[in-house]
């Protein structure tokens, strides 16, 4: 079993939302997930990228590998964390 970090749709119609999920990698992108860690809504202004860190950091210290997406989200995030 491979656990991924990974972004699950859960927008409207033509109105992206998307939730940070801790998920099986085999799973649908808006399957069954073990544990919400984060949300990303590109529809805002400005972006809003939340993330609960302390869960984010316990997922990746047990060999959890973030998407290519959420990889780059989490490095803005980091990054506006030190700017303020």
């Amino acid at each position: 079993m491979s656990v991924k970090l990974r972004l699950s749709r859960v927008g409207a119609k033509k109105n992206p939302f998307y939730r940070v999920v801790v998920t099986d990698s085999r799973n649908p992108r808006d399957g069954k997930f073990i544990e919400h860690i984060g949300v990303y809504d590109p529809t805002r202004t400005p972006v809003e990228i939340r993330f609960d860190m302390d869960r984010v950091n316990y997922w990746l210290s047990k060999g959890a590998t973030p998407s290519e997406t959420v990889g780059q989200l989490l490095d803005r995030a980091q990054q506006a964390d030190t700017a303020a």
